[in-house]
């Protein structure tokens, strides 16, 4: 353990605070969860957020603080990065997206086939950079995440 480990450990251990560790994810579970949208996908995922690939850390910041004031089911939601003009993204099956900005929309309707897009709830909200100036744009991801929260809660 290094010195400023040691001193880290006794300042969060003064504080009160517990040290978290993530957990090693094997390397098959990323590509399982973003790529083959088979049946599996279906009955794990329950969210998926489609955000702009040029995103900001502060937006990704207010994005995931609005995400887990949302309880445990949209904090857990799937993040998909779509590229600016992409026809097509991986996109797992799940029973709500939410598409934050027009381009990802228009991306996830390309991608899903037709059946999931009727079975599942597509939310469309602002992009994130006008999250960080507009207050209308806060408002209405506050009632898009409320709406998501309802219709995921009634699903169960």
């Amino acid at each position: 353990m290094t010195p400023a480990t040691a001193h880290r450990e006794r300042v969060l251990h003064a504080l009160g605070l517990a040290r978290w560790q993530r957990r090693q994810a094997s390397a098959a579970a990323p590509s399982a969860a973003i790529g083959g949208g088979g049946a599996a996908d279906v009955a794990n995922a329950e969210c998926v957020v489609l955000l702009p690939a040029a995103c900001g850390a502060r937006e990704l910041d207010l994005l995931g603080r609005a995400l887990n004031s949302g309880g445990a089911t949209l904090a857990r939601a799937a993040r998909v990065r779509v590229q600016p003009g992409e026809a097509e993204i991986a996109v797992p099956h799940a029973r709500a997206y939410l598409a934050c900005g027009e381009a990802q929309a228009h991306a996830l309707g390309r991608s899903l086939p037709m059946q999931v897009t009727a079975q599942a709830q597509i939310v469309l909200v602002d992009e994130p950079a006008r999250l960080l100036d507009d207050a209308a744009a806060k408002r209405r991801l506050w009632i898009a995440l409320r709406t998501l929260q309802r219709s995921l809660a009634e699903g169960r």
